[in-house]
């Protein structure tokens, strides 16, 4: 549920703090006055490209900050996304400057998308034009899979990976198709590249191992004019040696007159000691170093040689390695390709016949939920004031997809004698919005999101439908919290906290304030949404006798 909402420094907004509660949020206020202000805020802090146009003040950042408290479903879909919540709140924010934007979840710094998706798990937002989505067939049955989620949810999963197989399947069935001469050919061009790998005896790591030789080699003369000058230092005649050891005989000399030389003496003994430990390993590794132009060659024939396997098999020698076998095992089917392709067949039907099965069980699940979902919604429609509705979800079988076979769309008619048609076809505007409403309220009853924001999804009804559209609503927001941008009174008397969104001169700027309504405050916006600025009596008992009404529903 979302708790509180503020925003900092967004357009019209220097600075508010909206507390939500449960139950049905309305917010209401005259047309410019920054509604959709609000909305857009949230949606900022839900992962939406920002527009640094919004800044009021463009020397300073805007702040969108939305604090959820969640429950144990949303936990675990958010866990699922490596976000936790902490004492079941989950906060988003977003900071936007001028230069750059920054996303964050709980505190930590986040990539917008990631907004994204812990929104779309947090709430949901119906906007003015989603009925719109309705014109596509293909969002019909994705909200039949919505209503039957719970379902379908270990299934899905199961028909994807199966129709991942049977896809991989068909394809290999599909090149395996080749003549007598493309298989010759096939297969000569196998042995050849078997052989080339095979050839080379490639070793794993090998690479990396010449090629640390080869650096060495190849950079062999500076190495050793290094040691040679090092070695001369050492041990040359006033060399570090012969100086160190000509001063520990000087101190040893004096030491028994002050116990502080004699521990110095010491210490370049062991200095003495580590020098001609360097000295010899500095020699042997002179010897080792000597410059061999046949094993220099040798080790750049070799490289050439894996560089070459890599670059045509692999990046790395595991990946020329495994390449191999894939075409050891390919030249051995092309060897017996009668029995590679029965198998082959016979793999096909299987999966076939996996994905088959699984699909049945999802056509079931389906056809029982689009059955429910047809009545629910029938029923929701005639409350919504159509005075006669059939409504049914038509499924047929399709093509294989990663969701089953199934196809579908809505089936519709509004007025009595008309034969049931698509709903693309003869739905009006208006009657999309109702339609899409029903849908959603009936949505509503298999969701576990607690928040759903409606934005005027009042446009177009008044009288009785923005009556029953209320009445809907309302019964929405006895099990969800709902918060609704409305203009209609019928719809705002119903609200259990009602924000009023006001826009006012200040000095040479306009700025936008939205502040929570006492019971009066509620009845006097009522009466401005019934009646405009003239405030009369007769208004304001009507505004009272509908939210009295609308208490009593």
């Amino acid at each position: 549920m979302l708790t509180e909402l503020r925003v900092k420094n967004l357009a019209l907004i220097e600075e508010e703090d909206i507390l939500f509660d449960h139950g049905l949020n309305i917010l209401t206020g005259e047309t410019g006055a920054g509604k959709s202000i609000i909305l857009g805020a949230l949606s900022l802090a839900l992962g939406q490209k920002a527009d640094r146009g919004m800044l009021r003040d463009e020397t300073k950042e805007a702040l969108v900050e939305a604090t959820f408290t969640v429950n144990e479903r949303e936990k675990q879909a958010l866990m699922q996304l490596d976000l936790e919540a902490y004492e079941d709140q989950v906060i988003l924010t977003r900071k936007i400057g001028k230069e750059r934007t920054v996303a964050r979840i709980n505190g930590e710094t986040v990539p917008a998308p990631r907004l994204k998706q812990a929104g779309a798990i947090l709430l949901d937002i119906y906007g003015q034009k989603e009925h719109q989505s309705l014109l596509s067939v293909k969002k019909h049955m994705e909200l039949v899979d919505d209503y039957a989620r719970k379902e379908l949810a270990s299934l899905l999963p199961e028909i994807r990976e199966s129709y991942g197989e049977y896809k991989a399947l068909i394809k290999e069935q599909s090149e395996a198709n080749l003549d007598e001469g493309e298989r010759e050919r096939e297969k000569s061009f196998l042995e050849l590249e078997i052989s080339q790998i095979r050839d080379a005896q490639l070793k794993d790591g090998e690479d990396e191992a010449l090629e640390e030789q080869y650096r060495r080699m190849a950079n062999g003369q500076k190495i050793q004019q290094a040691l040679s000058l090092s070695e001369n230092l050492l041990n040359c005649d006033g060399g570090c040696l012969e100086q160190l050891g000509r001063s520990i005989r000087e101190l040893h000399a004096v030491s028994e007159y002050d116990g502080k030389i004699a521990q110095i003496a010491a210490a370049l003994s062991d200095a003495e000691s580590i020098a001609l430990d360097a000295a010899r390993d500095l020699e042997n590794l002179s010897d080792d170093m000597a410059y061999d132009p046949a094993a220099f060659e040798e080790i750049r024939q070799r490289l050439d040689l894996i560089n070459t396997l890599k670059s045509k098999f692999g990046p790395q020698i595991t990946d020329v390695l495994h390449a191999l076998e894939e075409k050891e095992e390919k030249l051995s089917r092309l060897c017996d390709y009668d029995h590679y392709l029965a198998d082959l067949e016979k793999r096909v039907i299987k999966a076939t016949g996996e994905l088959e099965e699984l699909c049945k069980k999802a056509t079931s699940i389906r056809q029982k939920a689009a059955g429910e979902l047809s009545e629910k919604v029938r029923e929701a429609l005639l409350s919504l004031n159509f005075l006669q509705v059939s409504f049914e979800v038509e499924l047929t079988r399709g093509d294989y997809t990663e969701k089953g076979w199934d196809q579908g769309q809505f089936m519709i008619s509004v007025n009595p004698g008309e034969p049931i048609r698509p709903l693309v076809q003869i739905a009006s505007g208006g009657e999309m919005s109702r339609i899409m409403l029903a849908l959603k309220t009936v949505l509503a009853g298999q969701d576990d999101t607690q928040t759903m924001i409606f934005d005027e999804i009042d446009s177009g009804i008044s009288g009785r439908t923005a009556q029953a559209v209320g009445k809907m609503l309302s019964s929405v927001a006895r099990e969800h919290q709902v918060i609704l941008i409305t203009h209609l009174p019928q719809i705002a008397a119903r609200s259990n906290r009602h924000f009023l969104i006001e826009k006012e001169a200040e000095g040479e700027s306009t700025v936008s304030s939205i502040r929570p309504l006492d019971e009066e405050g509620v009845l006097k916006e009522l009466s401005r949404m019934l009646g405009g600025d003239e405030l009369t009596r007769a208004v304001y008992d009507n505004a009272r006798e509908l939210r009295a009404r609308a208490k009593e529903e």
